[in-house]
């Protein structure tokens, strides 16, 4: 059976994706294409143009999110910038995720373990957790 439940831990240059599964999690990564070295050479052409650059490849990076959600039913966006809310609004713009719960918490820089622990938490019921 297809997961249908998804974890991403997300900040302004990286998502981590995290299908919830009762067994090992694995994490695939979106990088941004807006790099350091990006806004250092954009931003000799001016700083307006390096707006633009910017947020042209910050579109794109929550696209490629974006086309990963479609495939599921329920998303957690966690991270410690706002990063999170500005995919979720993106999201509640557009119809295509109408029928996709997605849900925003706030969370700090985590390991990959703590990240997965993190979600684990949010989607399984606390009957099923063992102790």
């Amino acid at each position: 059976m297809k997961a249908t439940r998804l974890g991403i831990w997300m900040d302004h240059t990286t998502a981590h994706l995290m299908e919830f599964s009762q067994d090992k999690m694995e994490t695939k990564t979106i990088d941004s294409t807006f790099t350091h070295e990006v806004k250092e050479t954009t931003i000799h052409n001016g700083e307006k143009r390096m707006h633009q650059k910017e947020q042209h490849q910050q579109s794109g990076f929550y696209q490629q999110i974006g086309a990963v959600i479609k495939n599921y039913q329920e998303v957690l966006l966690f991270g410690p910038t706002e990063a999170k809310t500005e995919l979720l609004n993106i999201l509640l713009a557009d119809h295509h995720f109408d029928k996709i719960k997605v849900e925003v918490k706030q969370a700090d820089k985590m390991t990959e373990n703590q990240k997965h622990a993190f979600v684990r938490a949010y989607f399984m019921p606390l009957s099923t957790h063992v102790y």
